[in-house]
């Protein structure tokens, strides 16, 4: 049985998304297939994070608001980076390797600062059967835009005039 805990999921999406770089970075690889993947799991995440995850996080006083505005930042930053990717039609280019570069460094720094700080509140802050309802929360929405095609080119592009605005 798969976790329900918030946190984990929250983390396993993160791992996923290295995992997916590595492919990415790998001339070999089915980049595209990868950048496919990869997309379609950054928006769903993200945007379950900001649906479900983010707004009751808020309502804990341990857990700090500028922490969770700066996420939503950063998830406007990644999408931008993320558009600039699916926007480069060759894999083997160097253009390609750039953009790839720019969307890693943007999803691992907010990865990163996301788990030393917002993860790590709502683990202390957070009850376990709190986080397991948040996690099946997240893991419904995130399902719901998974099928949605949430990672399209032609969403990821909305998403990020929308946050332009």
């Amino acid at each position: 049985m798969s976790s329900t805990d918030v946190v984990e999921l929250i983390l396993q999406d993160h791992r996923r998304m290295e995992d997916l770089f590595r492919t990415m970075r790998n001339i070999e690889a089915d980049r595209a297939a990868a950048l496919e993947e990869f997309a379609d799991l950054l928006i769903a995440h993200a945007s379950a994070e900001e649906d479900k995850v983010y707004p009751a996080l808020r309502r804990y006083k341990n857990v700090d608001g500028e922490d969770v505005d700066h996420s939503v930042h950063e998830h406007h930053e990644a999408n931008a980076a993320l558009l600039a990717l699916l926007e480069v039609e060759d894999t083997a280019s160097e253009e390609w390797e750039e953009k790839l570069e720019e969307l890693v460094t943007a999803v691992n720094h907010h990865a990163d600062e996301e788990e030393r700080t917002l993860l790590n509140d709502a683990r202390e802050n957070v009850d376990d059967d709190r986080r397991a309802e948040l996690g099946r929360a997240f893991r419904e929405a995130r399902a719901q835009y998974l099928k949605a095609d949430c990672g399209s080119v032609e969403n990821v592009r909305k998403l990020v005039a929308a946050a332009d605005d």
